[in-house]
């Protein structure tokens, strides 16, 4: 059978996404703060750590929001129902704390 083997991904190429994730160059992220079940607590930590850092190339709105969007979207089906619901809510808290109007 030809073309019937599959081609095994290294660990490596395989979880680049949470790589990313723990140690991301633009900001220094709390640990777990995106397992936190409360939104505003996300928020805060990420608009904190996204003002803090001298590394990153966007404004700190954009920083923090693009990394929460980053989780979320690499998470996929694998983020459980109930936390994506927080991490969304935590996307509105975000767009508050920096006075911008939700969606």
């Amino acid at each position: 059978m030809a073309g019937s083997t599959k081609t095994q991904k290294t660990p490596k190429a395989k979880n680049w996404s949470a790589k990313v994730t723990r140690e991301s160059y633009a900001l220094d992220l709390e640990e777990g703060v995106f397992t936190w079940k409360d939104p505003r607590r996300i928020a805060l930590s990420l608009k904190r750590s996204a003002e803090q850092s001298k590394r990153r190339k966007a404004p700190p709105f954009r920083s923090a929001m693009s990394m929460l969007v980053f989780y979320i979207n690499r998470a996929g089906r694998k983020l459980d129902p109930t936390q994506r619901r927080i991490l969304e809510q935590a996307k509105d808290e975000l767009r508050k704390l920096y006075g911008r109007p939700a969606k």
